[in-house]
Parts: C-alpha cells; structure tokens; sequence
C-alpha cells in the first residue's frame, strides 16, 4: 500500500518491492488509493496495481484477506484516506517502510531513514539485506531506479550522500536502461500539459525578488481550459528556483474544496517546516508539500503575507549559496 496521489516513488518502491515478494513465492496485492499519472504506468507490474477509487470493494476485501501490510513511502495514516478506518480495522501485522521525517506509530515494524534519497533506495538496502545482490532483477531494478530518480528531481536535490550513487550502480548493473527510463517519465508528457506549461510561466508566475520566493498558481477554470490529467503539473513547482536569487518555490492548484500546495528550497531553507507550520503539511527540507482549506485567492494571500517573516531566512541562504 502506498499513498494518495502516487508519485514516482510511491509506485517504483511499491512494485519493486511486489516482484521481490512473487519471487520467493509469495501472493501480493498492490493497492493504491487512487490513479496516477500516465508517464508512471510503463513500470512491470503495473498492470497489477489495484486502485482503490475505481474497485473499491475489491480492495476492503483484498485488505481483509491480507496476512501482512507493508506501508510504502509515507508514514501518516490519513495520506491512505478513504482506507485509513478499514487498515485500523485489520489485526495483521503491519510494516513501515519510508523516509520521511516524524513518522506516526501505526506499524509493528518500522524501517525509517530520513538519510536515504527514497523509499526506493531504503527498500533496495533492505531487499540486499535479506536475500543478498542476486535476489535484484533486472524488473526491481527498473521499478527502484525510477524511484529514486523522481524522488530526486532527476538527482538535484536529496542526493548529495556517496550511498545514492552507488545504489544506482548496482541498478544499472542489472542491465537497465537508464536513458529510456527518464525518457518515459520525463519525454512522455501530453501536449495539453506543454501549453499548461507556457501558460503558467507567463501568466500565472509571481516573483517576489525582494523576499527569493515565487509561485505559481492554477484555478479550477484553467484546469478544465488545459484538459488537465493527474501528473500535469509534475515539477511546475521547480522552475521558479532557475530564476537568479529565488531560493523558495511555491505551486497552488485549485481542487474541489481545498487547494494543494507543493513548495520545493534550495540551501538550508527547510520547506517541510513552512509547509508543517502554515498550510497541514510536511515533507523533506528541500521538497514539501501542503493543503489549504481557505479558496485559492485567500490561499495565495496567506502565503504572501508570511513571506516577510522568513525573508532574513532566505535573503541569509542566497547570500551564503551565491558565494
């Protein structure tokens, strides 16, 4: 089981870890709570993903059958949302396996680093420890390094320590093919999601100079305008922190009866603390993400007005990183 709106990692660690696990024999069901975007669906195994959104039933029932759960890439409870009360339910044992901070005690075991990269990355550790180097095929090798290459924005941010490094090694040895692997999830887009795109840098972007910050935002109606799919906005948020003294990035996108928030830093400014403090979120330093409950405009205006609280932050962090 992974979280809501998979990403990379979500779905990289999740079949990774599902073709280690038939290999040595066992029967496994991968749920995921709802769709994820198509440029993720290239993946062996994919076609064995339950999503619970579309076979709900199945799902409870596949959950109630279950001897043991493993949770994949979050550690709070309600990022499972419509299955939060049903996993609560069952008295199987349950394992934890992920790298974000302050995880909530909700699994017997509990494999949590907030050294590694991904969750992909920390499940490849664990797979080696169990079962050894042969125990990684060539399909887990694929699954794990699209993992840890989306959870890391293609290796520029949560990748600085040597053991990343030589984790992708030990993948690419396994004969994948790295290039092809970042063509399908980065080359893949739809051309409605290119317009977005140009659409957003020029219109919708906001730059606060004055404070390193910028975002951009995307209502409801511009949404429909662009044929929006899930995965759209895939790494809109990065492209503010190209422009020269912006350390801080922000991405607003107007959902029926909430606003989802995405903020990604650069240097030591810790977005997860942002995104923890003002808008019911979390994450990791670099990369975060959030919700509001307030419309969008009241939304961007709360963001606004926080930004003169952090601009000693974040006017110290470029000064630091620009020498």
């Amino acid at each position: 089981m992974t979280h809501y709106n998979p990403d990379g990692d979500a779905i990289g660690s999740s079949l990774g870890l599902y073709h280690f696990l038939v290999a040595w024999g066992h029967q496994v069901d991968v749920v995921v709570p709802n769709s994820y975007p198509g440029f993720l669906q290239w993946m062996p195994g994919n076609d064995r993903v339950l999503v619970a959104s579309e076979q709900h039933q199945e799902v409870v029932e596949r959950i109630h059958q279950a001897e043991l759960i493993i949770f994949l890439d979050f550690n709070v409870m309600d990022r499972v949302q419509q299955l939060e009360e049903t996993f609560r339910q069952v008295g199987v044992p349950k394992i934890l396996i992920d790298h974000h901070p302050n995880p909530e005690p909700f699994a017997d075991i509990m494999v949590s680093s907030t050294q590694v990269s991904s969750t992909s990355e920390l499940l490849y550790e664990l797979l080696v420890g169990l079962k050894g180097e042969d125990a990684i095929d060539r399909n887990m090798a694929e699954c794990l390094y699209a993992g840890i290459m989306t959870d890391t924005g293609s290796f520029s941010y949560n990748s600085s320590l040597p053991d990343t490094y030589y984790v992708v090694s030990r993948l690419i040895e396994k004969g994948i093919d790295k290039d092809r692997i970042y063509w399908r999830v980065y080359d893949n887009y739809s051309v409605d999601r290119m317009r977005l795109l140009g659409y957003c840098l020029n219109t919708k972007l906001r730059v606060f100079p004055e404070y390193g910050a910028a975002y951009i935002s995307i209502n409801r109606r511009e949404l429909k305008e662009f044929n929006y799919r899930s995965g759209d906005s895939e790494g809109f948020v990065n492209y503010p922190l190209s422009i020269g003294g912006v350390m801080f990035s922000a991405i607003f996108i107007e959902q029926e009866g909430y606003v989802k928030i995405s903020f990604r830093s650069k240097g030591d400014f810790y977005a997860n603390r942002f995104a923890s403090a003002h808008f019911n979120g979390g994450g990791h330093k670099n990369a975060a993400g959030g919700y509001s409950e307030l419309s969008l405009e009241e939304t961007l205006e709360k963001f606004e007005s926080l930004l003169p609280q952090y601009k000693g932050q974040l006017l110290e962090n470029h000064l630091y990183h620009a020498d």
